[in-house]
């Protein structure tokens, strides 16, 4: 489908590409109209709706939606790391994405002004557009409806931010291995050079009898955490 005159796509076809019906459509209608295009129009005397009271709400979803899903799949991560895989996945330029993927700004209601200006290709204003977009599927269909829109568009943005921040990497090991109950981890302190003041070790962890990385820290554990990183590349693992 093509935009006539640089125009707005029509509004009933972007429910085809999120997959969803509307049973108030002037909700969906009303999180594509930007503040631009209410500013410019005149509606009698009573001003048309734009979509920032939307996005406050969305922003509210979104956020629920998306911890409820990071602490019930991520339980090895501590409240600090919880709160950062939060942040960068709901970031702006996380919902950039998103709304670039959904091509929003072609459905969008801009002014004259806003609409010269690339408005519809404008990072922050795209990004505002997908928290209205979810804020209005939720005040039209609930949360199910908004968490059945959402979290398949943004699970693989939220899984590379936890990844991120796992650095236990022992554990992640552990976890691997433990796929096959036959296989034995170990870790062996190979060296610990320097004074008792500043000593370091140096550490392989063997699958079975097989190295699978070598590590160097201030501590043992480090040390072992060095080593499982490495070795965690054997798997494909970062």
């Amino acid at each position: 489908m093509e935009q006539k005159n640089n125009g707005p796509l029509p509004i009933e076809a972007l429910q085809s590409d999120i997959g969803y019906t509307y049973k108030n459509i002037e909700l969906l209608r009303t999180a594509m109209t930007h503040s631009s295009y209410c500013n410019e129009t005149k509606h009698g005397k009573q001003r048309l709706q734009d979509n920032e009271r939307l996005e406050f709400l969305g922003d509210s979803v979104l956020s629920v939606l998306v911890s409820d899903y990071i602490f019930n799949s991520y339980s090895d991560l501590n409240e600090g790391d919880l709160t950062k895989t939060r942040a960068a996945s709901v970031c702006e330029d996380s919902l950039f994405l998103l709304a670039t993927d959904l091509k929003l700004g072609e459905y969008m209601l801009f002014g004259h002004g806003e609409s010269s200006t690339r408005g519809r290709l404008r990072k922050s204003i795209l990004a505002d557009a997908f928290e209205a977009l979810l804020a209005s599927m939720y005040l039209d269909g609930g949360l199910e409806t908004a968490r059945a829109f959402l979290l398949p568009k943004i699970i693989p943005i939220i899984d590379k931010a936890a990844k991120g921040w796992d650095t236990d990497y022992k554990s992640r090991l552990q976890k691997l291995v433990q796929q096959t109950p036959e296989e034995v981890l170990e870790y062996k302190l190979l060296e610990e050079v320097g004074p008792p003041h500043d000593r370091v070790f140096k550490t392989a962890v063997y699958l079975n009898s097989n190295m699978l990385g070598e590590g160097w820290g201030r501590t043992k554990r480090e040390a072992e955490q060095q080593a499982a990183k490495m070795a965690l590349g054997f798997f494909g693992e970062e």
